[in-house]
């Protein structure tokens, strides 16, 4: 069984979130100490912890951790407090649904028990916050048995950002097919683009499957098109970080760009995730709201000195939408909804 993540978790007095810095990987597994709501939003923010179902879960235990020092005599100040910074985490990532769904469970936890002393919710809180996290070792242990029921031995897969383990939980969701199938010694092969301007398919992913001993070639993101061509690709798996009621599909930047190019190939694109993504209050991708990150990521994040002049302007999106059309399936733990996903990602909540 492959071992669940210490990403994200809570030390051994509750008083405060201990999460894996994911900046420094892979050369330095560092953690970080978290007790203050400022400290959570920069680790979101600053990209510390990421991966749309990991934001969900560290923010269920970071608000677990703030509870404790909030007015715990008075039950509607305690409220006010709870709510305004559940508000403030959410505002640090606007385009992964995760975030505010967790927060709202939290928040319902208060709603649910209206009567309750503050000091009394702190253990519902909890362990509101540990079903989150085991919701979601069930669900990413799924999703990967779904997607690796689409795959023969030998075959090739194409993944974009990274949706592992540090990004969810246990399996992870796009890599989790490749990593059960290591698990069972079936010989796949992975092809994980780098992804720029972050390089989270270089720095997480490649590191992710290497350790799980999975064969995986790390490869620019303009070489997509090459190894396609070369038929060295049977699939593409990606994660998603909000998936629309159409199935239009937000996920990192690039990955609109993979299915473009997996449709002339004739390459069957899936994008997997929890159901918690899918979000049928937003109707089309269009009304996905999309990051614009700084300018220096671009410029000069990861080199001794810039690449560009200073004066220059840089774009900077952090994520992209791929149309529904351009995609096979949309696995989640619930099975594979095909086309018309109007109709299939509704039947996921009937």
């Amino acid at each position: 069984m492959h071992q669940t993540v210490d990403h994200v978790r809570l030390s051994e007095d509750g008083g405060a979130l201990i999460i894996l810095d994911q900046r420094r990987l892979p050369l330095h597994r560092e953690y970080l100490t978290l007790t203050e709501k400022q400290q959570m939003y920069d680790a979101i923010k600053s990209l510390a912890i990421r991966g749309a179902p990991a934001i969900g879960i560290f923010a269920a235990f970071g608000m677990t951790v703030l509870a404790r020092s909030m007015p715990l005599g008075d039950r509607a100040a305690f409220d006010r407090e709870f709510l305004a910074s559940s508000a403030y985490l959410n505002s640090s990532r606007p385009t992964a649904v995760n975030l505010g769904w967790a927060l709202g469970r939290m928040e319902r936890v208060l709603a649910a028990n209206p009567t309750l002393p503050p000091e009394a919710l702190l253990p519902l809180l909890r362990q509101e916050a540990q079903n989150i996290l085991d919701e979601d070792i069930a669900m990413c242990t799924a999703i990967s048995e779904y997607g690796l029921s689409l795959l023969k031995p030998g075959d090739g897969v194409l993944t974009h950002c990274n949706a592992g383990p540090i990004a969810t939980s246990r399996y992870g969701t796009a890599i989790g097919p490749l990593i059960l199938g290591a698990e069972r010694g079936i010989r796949l092969r992975a092809f994980s683009d780098e992804t720029r301007p972050l390089l989270q398919g270089a720095r997480l992913t490649s590191y992710e499957l290497q350790r799980a001993g999975v064969d995986v070639t790390l490869i620019c993101d303009n070489m997509a098109s090459m190894v396609m061509k070369n038929g060295w690709v049977q699939f593409c798996f990606v994660g998603c970080d909000r998936v629309a009621a159409n199935g239009d599909a937000a996920n990192k930047i690039g990955t609109s760009g993979v299915a473009i190019l997996a449709k002339h190939y004739g390459i069957p694109f899936y994008v997997l995730g929890p159901s918690s993504t899918v979000d049928l209050k937003t109707p089309t991708g269009a009304d996905i709201p999309i990051e614009l990150r700084s300018e220096d990521e671009i410029r000069s994040k990861w080199y001794a000195e810039p690449m560009a002049l200073p004066e220059v302007k840089c774009y900077n999106p952090a994520f992209d939408v791929t149309d529904h059309e351009l995609i096979a399936g949309i696995i989640t733990e619930k099975g594979i909804c095909r086309p018309p996903y109007t109709e299939s990602l509704r039947k996921l909540f009937a």
